[in-house]
Order: C-alpha cells, then sequence, then structure tokens
C-alpha cells in the first residue's frame, strides 16, 4: 500500500490517507496573547528560522515485557513499567476484570524513559496465552520490536521568529511546529518553551499533530521540551549575535518571575536567573568565549542554553509507615523505583522524621495487591509528589509515639523529641524514655501512620529550572565534533539526595547528546520500514562520546511553597537544554547554524562546504 513518512508530504492533497478523511490529528492546538504584529513591528532586530529535530528511540537496556499467571479468575502480573497501578487499570479494561482480580508487581526496571509509563499489548497477548494454556507465560519483545513498537519522541519541524528591542527585551515571539505521533494519536506538541521560558508580551504558537505510517510516539523524557529548546534556544543565541549582547545576558534580560501561559501566576520559586549566572561562573563563560578559536582545522566554541519543566509534581499519592515495637519501620509505598533513587530518598524522608536509622527501615512498593496508590513515575513527579506523602505519613507516627510517651513522662507531647533510640523531654533531658518502651507501643505492637499527598499551592505555579553549558571542538575538515565539557545548572529545589541528583542530571546529559549529536530514527524512502531497529546502527551514546567533564550544579533554591520537602523534580530538566547548547557551541566554533539534528560529520561538513547555507 501507499504510504507516507513526513508530516509535510501527509498534508498533501494527494497524500495516502492513514485514517479517514484527513491525516490531522484534530485541529492544531494554537495558543496566543497580545499583539504579536505591533510586537514585531516594535521590535529594532528581528530572527527567523526554521528548525527541525530528528526522531529518537527510547531504547532502554532491558526491553519491554511481562510475566504473567492466573489463579482461578485472579490474574498476577510482574511487569517492566514505570506505574503498576496505570497497568493494573488497563489490563483490567481489556479483559473485562474488577481491579481488585488484577495484581502487578514491578520492583525492577532496566530503563524506560517514558516508554514504560503505559500497559503494553505483550501484558495482555500474555494473559490470554497463559489463560488458554494454563500455564504461566513470559513474553518480552525482541530488540527489533523494541525500536520499532515501543514508542519513540517524534521527529518535529519548527519555525520561530523572535523580535527584540535594543536592550535585549523581547517583544515577540511567533512559532509553529509539525510533528507526527505516528500511525496512532499521541502528543508531537513543542511550543511551551516558546511560551513561558522567557517574558515576552507578544506570543504566538500552533502546534500540528499529523499522521504518519510509522510507530506511535510515547512521552520521552520531557516530551516536546528539547525539540523546542533546540529551535528556541538557537533562535535566542542568533537573536544575541544581531544584537551584540552576550547570550548568557540576553537570556537574563528576560527571565520570568510569572508563568505567562498559566494567567500570569507568580512561580512559588524560580531559580533560572541563579542557574545562568552561577552556570556561567563555575564553567568560566567569559574566559572560555574569549578565547583563541584557532586558526587551524580544529576550532574551540562554547555555548549555553536554558530551560524549565512545566510541572513539579501533585496528588494524588498516598504512603503508609509502620513503626515496628523493636523499632524498625516499613515503609508502604506504590511509586516505581526507576533507577532515580525513589526507594532512598523516601526511607531518608522517614527516617529523618522518625530519627530511625536507614538500616533499620524496610521498604515495600509497585505492588498493587500490597501497596498504596501513586501515579506512574514520570513527569519529573515521583520525588516531588510522593516524599511529601511519606514525611507526612512519619509525622502521624511520630505524633501517636510522643503522645504515648507523654502520658508515661507527665509532659506535654509538645515538649518531647525524639532523639536517637530515646524520646527526650526538650525541657528536662533526664527525663527521657527508650523508644522501645513506650507502652502504646507495646500494647499495638506497631503504630501506623498514613500520608496523602495534599493539592499544590493555590494561584502559584510549580517549576524547575535549568542552563546547560557546553564547549565543543570541531574538525573543519571532516565535520566531527567532540564535546569536551558539559555544565548543568539545576534549580530543583530541594535536593534530596546528591549521589541521586547528580546521577539524573549525568543521565540527562548523556540523553541530550543523544538527540544533539548522534540518534535519529532512519525510514527507508522505498520501503516505508525503520533501517537502523538495532543497537550497531541507531547511535546511542556510548563512554567514549561523553565528555571527560561533566559537572553538575545544583541551585539549591529554598521553596517552602511547592509542597512540604521543598523539592521540585530534576529527571527532564536534566535533559531540555542539551542538545541545544551543544548546536550554539559548534556555531560559535565554526559560525555555521546547525538547524537540524543530529550534528552528524556529513551534515556539517556540507554546511562547512556551502557556507552555512543548507542545500
Amino acid at each position: 500500500l501507499a504510504f507516507v513518512l513526513d508530516p509535510r508530504e501527509a498534508l498533501k492533497g494527494d497524500a495516502p490517507l492513514l485514517h479517514e478523511g484527513t491525516n490531522r490529528y484534530g485541529d492544531p492546538a494554537k495558543y496566543e496573547r497580545g499583539d504579536v504584529g505591533a510586537g514585531f513591528a516594535a521590535a529594532d532586530a528581528v530572527v527567523e528560522g526554521t528548525y527541525s529535530t530528528a526522531c529518537e528511540i527510547h531504547a532502554p537496556m532491558e526491553v519491554h515485557g511481562s510475566v504473567v499467571k492466573w489463579d482461578g479468575n485472579r490474574l498476577t502480573v510482574w511487569d517492566t513499567t514505570q506505574g503498576v497501578f496505570e497497568v493494573q487499570e488497563t489490563v483490567a479494561q481489556s479483559l473485562k476484570l474488577p481491579l481488585a482480580n488484577v495484581r502487578v508487581i514491578g520492583h525492577y526496571m532496566g530503563g524506560g524513559f517514558g516508554s514504560k509509563l503505559e500497559a503494553g499489548k505483550y501484558t495482555v497477548v500474555a494473559a490470554l496465552l497463559a489463560r488458554m494454556t494454563a500455564r504461566p507465560v513470559k513474553l518480552f519483545l525482541s530488540r527489533e520490536e523494541e525500536f520499532l513498537a515501543a514508542g519513540n519522541r517524534p521527529a518535529n519541524t519548527m519555525t520561530v521568529k523572535i523580535g527584540a528591542k535594543k536592550d535585549g527585551t523581547l517583544t515577540a515571539i511567533e512559532w509553529r511546529s509539525i510533528g507526527s505521533g505516528g500511525a496512532y494519536p499521541d502528543g508531537a506538541g513543542t511550543s511551551f518553551l516558546a511560551t513561558d521560558l522567557y517574558t515576552c508580551p507578544n506570543v504566538r504558537t500552533v502546534d500540528e499533530n499529523v499522521a504518519i505510517n510509522a510507530g506511535r510516539a510515547r512521552a520521552m523524557r520531557a516530551p516536546g521540551f528539547p525539540q523546542g529548546a533546540w529551535a528556541l534556544e538557537q533562535a535566542m543565541d542568533a537573536l544575541a549575535g544581531k544584537l551584540g549582547i552576550d547570550p548568557v545576558e540576553l537570556r537574563l534580560k528576560n527571565v520570568p518571575k510569572v508563568s505567562q501561559r498559566r494567567g500570569n501566576q507568580p512561580y512559588t520559586s524560580t531559580g533560572l536567573a541563579e542557574c545562568l549566572s552561577g552556570g556561567a561562573k563555575a564553567f568560566g563563560w567569559e574566559e572560555a568565549r574569549k578565547a583563541k578559536k584557532s586558526d587551524g582545522p580544529i576550532r574551540k566554541g562554547c555555548g549555553v542554553a536554558a530551560a524549565l519543566w512545566a510541572w513539579g509534581g501533585g496528588p494524588p499519592a498516598t504512603v503508609v509507615v509502620k513503626l515496628y515495637a523493636d523499632g524498625s519501620v516499613n515503609v508502604n509505598s506504590g511509586a516505581a523505583d526507576i533507577g532515580t533513587g525513589t526507594k532512598t530518598v523516601m526511607c531518608q524522608v522517614v527516617a529523618e522524621e522518625l530519627g530511625v536509622p536507614l538500616e533499620k527501615i524496610q521498604i515495600e512498593h509497585a505492588d498493587t495487591g500490597t501497596t498504596q496508590y501513586s501515579g506512574p513515575s514520570g513527569g519529573s513527579k515521583t520525588v516531588p509528589s510522593d516524599m511529601p506523602a511519606a514525611r507526612a505519613a512519619a509525622i502521624e507516627v511520630r505524633t501517636k509515639l510522643l503522645a504515648g510517651a507523654a502520658e508515661e513522662l507527665k509532659v506535654p507531647a509538645s515538649d518531647l523529641r525524639l532523639e536517637g533510640p530515646d524520646v527526650v523531654s526538650t525541657k528536662d533531658p533526664s527525663k527521657k524514655l527508650a523508644v522501645t518502651a513506650v507502652k502504646a507501643l507495646e500494647r499495638q505492637q506497631v503504630l501506623v501512620g498514613v500520608g496523602t499527598r495534599g493539592p499544590n499551592v493555590e494561584g502559584k505555579v510549580v517549576a524547575p529550572f535549568a542552563a546547560h553549558f557546553a564547549e565543543v571542538e570541531v574538525n573543519t575538515r571532516t565535520g566531527e565534533v567532540t564535546v569536551t565539557r558539559l555544565l548543568a545548572a539545576q534549580d530543583s529545589g530541594r535536593v534530596m539526595n546528591r549521589l541521586t541528583f547528580e546521577c539524573q542530571v549525568q543521565g540527562g546529559l548523556v540523553m541530550g547528546l543523544g538527540l544533539g549529536r548522534t540518534e535519529e530514527r532512519v525510514l527507508d524512502r522505498q520501503t516505508g520500514k525503520m533501517c537502523n531497529a538495532n543497537w550497531h546502527d541507531y547511535k546511542i551514546p556510548t563512554a567514549l562520546d561523553v565528555p571527560a567533564e561533566q559537572k553538575v550544579l545544583s541551585v539549591d533554591l529554598v521553596d517552602t511553597e511547592c509542597n512540604t520537602t521543598g523539592a521540585k523534580g530534576v529527571g527532564e530538566p536534566a535533559t531540555i537544554a542539551t542538545a541545544a547548547a551543544i548546536a550554539n557551541a559548534v556555531h560559535d566554533a565554526v559560525g555555521v547554524r546547525i538547524f537540524d539534528s543530529p550534528i552528524t560529520p556529513p551534515r556539517l561538513a556540507a554546511l562547512l562546504a556551502a557556507g552555512g547555507k543548507k542545500g
């Protein structure tokens, strides 16, 4: 059958139709504020360009799959998932079972990046086969199926136009994006950063989602945002060059204090300025910009790009904490730990509230049969959503424990505190009682606290921010780019665990490196099939591609309004700006603007040979 692979081609009148009537998925999504025409008329400088990002594949090391078994009319599923309750709901609906009859367990997962936020057909197929054979069934995708059928980050083409005054004040932004969720509906929008990252009174955006004959998109680490940053942040650099303003200074000039896209509500905290200025200082921005680019074939350059992630967690989430008679603790949460340290951080929160060492805390998680409800671990929501619930549960246990001790010590509970293994009077330290000797605990053998995630603060927006800096060396003879340094300055509110925080950011930088330098789904124009559905031909960055110097700067702002732990999330904003920073660094090195990702040697060599003009 006839097929179409390019969203722009899919909109032409003679394009083959994937669905009845049109290849468009609904009407284009539009946003507008102010008067864009007047904004451009008032500008002293205007830049315009069309940028594109290639389609990326999640490509986790562990493929998607399930093990299932029936016990009468009850089904148990062991799944590679980021959200057990999401899988439970989908499987129950598909098989017409009550939720109570489906148990999903997801204790371990070898990478997902958003592709495992939902149930797969393989789980339902395995369940049907297990029922037919009366035997447990294990069904996992092959590596090729993983590349073809487990989701992707859509390719996008974005045209951006920006105007500004001589002093760098933005006057107007116009944005048009077209992308494809594949053969079935899924998101392909990219405009959020254009509407909210910088203060600008006049903005108009249009996002189109078009059907093509290719695998369906799925959420992939900050869906839509890395593509948007690729275009917006390169356009901002082009504007800085036209105005003769330093790229960092131009961004600092337009740092927002409110979320313009969401009714000008203020942020609970905004560390974008600190990310830009602190990151520039830590990177040595001024020195790097002044450094000689070299007259030989190897040219050095540096670049910057900024970002925000639009969401900072919220309800629902429930956590149960149990303090046992021997002083040990059990923490019960439905949240998945997708390699980000969720279990560690949750135990830290409980340990801090109860004064219990980590080695005495046991956690059970991600099991719909035994743990409490939590949404899927994605969208940078797990720490800011689930940790406040864990803290509330631990506080309830502590309150019950202190109340029991107060009866025995004959002092008000408000005068007591936990100090190691003891309950101690704050006014008379000689009055104390071992936790394990509190009769209320001895009588019940366990004290239980139930914590839930409360609503986000009314009238304000929670959002993490970031600024990434890159240094590159470009071989002007071959078009090869070597990224020599990366620095990520992240405003994620309170850093709960330094190690897991930095690991998240390091992984995000590598993923951004892939978007900017190596990753690209290739569809054959003659057959419509994917040409590189394997590890060899789809180029994930390896240890040899990662710069020797990757630094993380935490802009650890105190945010008392985002939630009761002060954390805003880091998974998404850690990868949004990286590719754009690398592209800006390449331009700084050789004076050629890279409009299309990835920056491969053939692509860059052709641009250098053509003097920066696309063929």
